[in-house]
């Protein structure tokens, strides 16, 4: 299986929450405006037809800014849309399940919660790792542990896979999850519920820059 690229630094995690009660689309759009260069649409609540149908829309809208889109957890709806990818967590589908069902070549993402999650079956299968939470955040109010700082150092030493920082990050702690050791950024409330999603990626952006 050969490796796909991760060119990535700046991750949209959508949330219809955070949106605040703004239109939805208004706020991915100007996300995609401020330069988020990869979006994954995460629908916990939804019907599958519901998810389906926004799922279509939102690939739709990636599309036009050449942005790829990343689908949470469902299968079946990163199948049917052909999205670039999909994310798993350590309790949805395993690995191997994903590949067979979405094939060999699909890029899989994997969050790891733990460090011991790095050498557990099948995870070196994962495109990139997302580091969950680096900081534990009310969007995720079931978080045991938080990755910290000295944690994404010590997995940035343990792995040459991409790791996407995720968990209360926001522009005064960008720069420095950057110099820990992450390749990307995974935003979710810092920028949809920003009153200006293009400025607040724009911001992020200049801060990842400064270091890269």
């Amino acid at each position: 299986m050969t490796e796909t690229p991760f060119p990535y630094k700046l991750y949209l995690v959508t949330d219809q929450q955070a949106c605040l009660g703004r239109d939805f689309f208004w706020v991915l759009e100007e996300a995609l405006k401020g330069g988020v260069d990869l979006v994954q649409l995460r629908e916990k609540e939804l019907s599958k037809e519901a998810f389906l149908n926004k799922a279509h829309k939102v690939k739709s809208l990636c599309d036009r800014y050449k942005v790829p889109l990343v689908i949470n957890d469902s299968l079946e709806v990163a199948k049917e849309v052909a999205a670039h990818g999909v994310h798993i967590g350590q309790s949805d589908s395993s690995m191997k399940g994903a590949k067979a069902f979405l094939g060999e070549e699909f890029p899989v993402g994997l969050s790891l919660e733990r460090m011991d999650e790095l050498t557990a079956k099948e995870a070196d299968l994962g495109w990139y790792y997302g580091v969950s939470p680096v900081f534990s955040t009310p969007t995720k109010p079931d978080t045991r542990f938080e990755w910290g700082l000295g944690g994404l150092r010590d997995l940035r030493n343990a792995t040459a896979k991409p790791l996407v920082a995720i968990g209360n990050i926001n522009a005064l702690n960008a720069a420095e999850v950057i110099r820990a050791g992450a390749d990307c950024l995974a935003v979710v409330s810092a920028i949809c519920s920003a009153e200006s999603p293009a400025k607040a990626a724009e911001k992020f952006r200049n801060e990842i820059e400064k270091v890269k």
